[in-house]
């Protein structure tokens, strides 16, 4: 396996036939934690609900243990063979996507302007032209799945728990391979959050990726991004880019951006500021 493999607590795995002909054995080379939680591997459980039924093993422990259990084939990633379709594996290419066309930055031009104006004022743009058409109306236990892309795994947290505050599952993702992961996932997610500095890639190159990708590129992406420049927004929206949202955040700012793009109503104006909106 690669020595630089990410595991997420998102991921799923299940047992191999070598796994298995462990479990089935006589002997067991394996110690009573590694057998403890092979026997829980079920191709179902995400590795966060394997956490949550091993209350008393350290975090690190199960990363440690499940990471030793892909090293000796005993167990393999199902994400990775979910669908053909959420293949994103094209993605580690090194040859970098095409720039957008000279059709898209004529055509975007103009709402970069105004794009750059909104942000500036109210830390958020959407694009008119790329807002969901339809209202979308959420069952009673249904929930949204988001892909976080952010390479701070402090902010990336604090906006997994604040998205869920508002029956928002959010996939976090910080370097290149953790993208082909979080993509990998059986469902493909409602909206993308898109950081655009990155510490081995570029946002608007994963944004391009997005957009060629059969499946995906319907999906909304939202830029996160400390630049508020013309030309910055003026590359995303050419590039397919739904909105920005400008760091720091906040966060009503960056919900109304959210419900905007996949087509929730906005919350009553009465609604009472976020906790987080202080970070």
């Amino acid at each position: 396996m690669n020595p630089s493999y990410t595991i997420l607590e998102e991921e799923i795995f299940g047992v191999t036939d070598k796994g298995n002909r462990e479990l089935r054995g006589a002997s067991t080379t394996l110690s009573q934690r590694e057998l403890g939680l092979l026997v829980l591997v079920d191709a179902q459980a995400t590795v966060l609900q394997l956490m949550q039924r091993l209350p008393a093993m350290p975090r690190e422990m199960v990363f440690g243990i499940l990471r030793k259990l892909l090293e000796d084939g005993l167990i393999k990633s199902t994400n990775a063979t979910a669908s053909d379709d959420l293949d994103f594996t094209g993605f580690l290419s090194s040859n970098p996507a095409p720039p957008p066309s000279e059709g898209a930055l004529s055509a975007a031009s103009q709402e970069a302007a105004a794009g750059e104006v909104a942000l500036s004022q109210q830390g958020y743009y959407v694009s008119i032209a790329r807002a969901a058409t339809a209202v979308r109306t959420l069952k009673p236990d249904e929930r949204l799945l988001a892909v976080v892309i952010e390479d701070e795994p402090h902010l990336g947290k604090l906006l997994r728990t604040y998205l869920g505050f508002e029956k928002i599952d959010a996939v976090l993702a910080t370097n290149r391979q953790e993208i082909v992961v979080a993509f990998r996932l059986p469902r493909p997610p409602d909206f993308v959050l898109l950081d655009v500095m990155l510490p081995d890639t570029d946002g608007f190159d994963v944004l391009a990726k997005i957009r060629q990708h059969p499946t995906l590129n319907q999906v909304p992406v939202i830029m996160l991004t400390a630049k508020t420049t013309r030309e910055s927004v003026l590359r995303g929206l050419a590039g397919g880019a739904n909105g920005y949202i400008t760091k720091p955040f906040n966060f009503d700012s960056l919900l109304k951006a959210v419900r905007t793009v996949v087509g929730l109503p906005q919350p009553r104006n009465d609604k009472p500021s976020s906790p987080f909106d202080a970070v």
